[in-house]
């Protein structure tokens, strides 16, 4: 792999890294999944530490439930309509 490729924009089209999905070191497929890694409820299925996600202030809290989001984007989306990107992570 090209490390000196461009790498693609986030999700939300903003240009910048995907700050909440990023975690150290490369993945291990084998490993059983992360209590600390979730999915964003706007970009299905794209990953997302939690923890990364609540440094950099990409979550909402809505109905008792926190949801975690990989871009900047995501959270005013998520804001014009919880309760179907709510739904959509039940």
């Amino acid at each position: 792999m090209n490390q000196d490729a461009p790498q693609p924009a986030s999700c939300c089209s903003t240009g910048a890294a995907n700050p909440a999905a990023a975690v150290s070191g490369t993945e291990n497929l084998l490993a059983p999944p992360s209590e600390d890694m979730t999915t964003c409820p706007v970009m299905a299925g794209t990953p997302v530490s939690k923890a990364s996600a609540e440094a950099a202030g990409l979550f909402r809290d809505h109905e008792g439930q926190r949801y975690h989001f990989c871009c900047p984007g995501c959270g005013p989306a998520f804001d014009a309509d919880p309760a179907r990107y709510a739904a959509s992570t039940a």
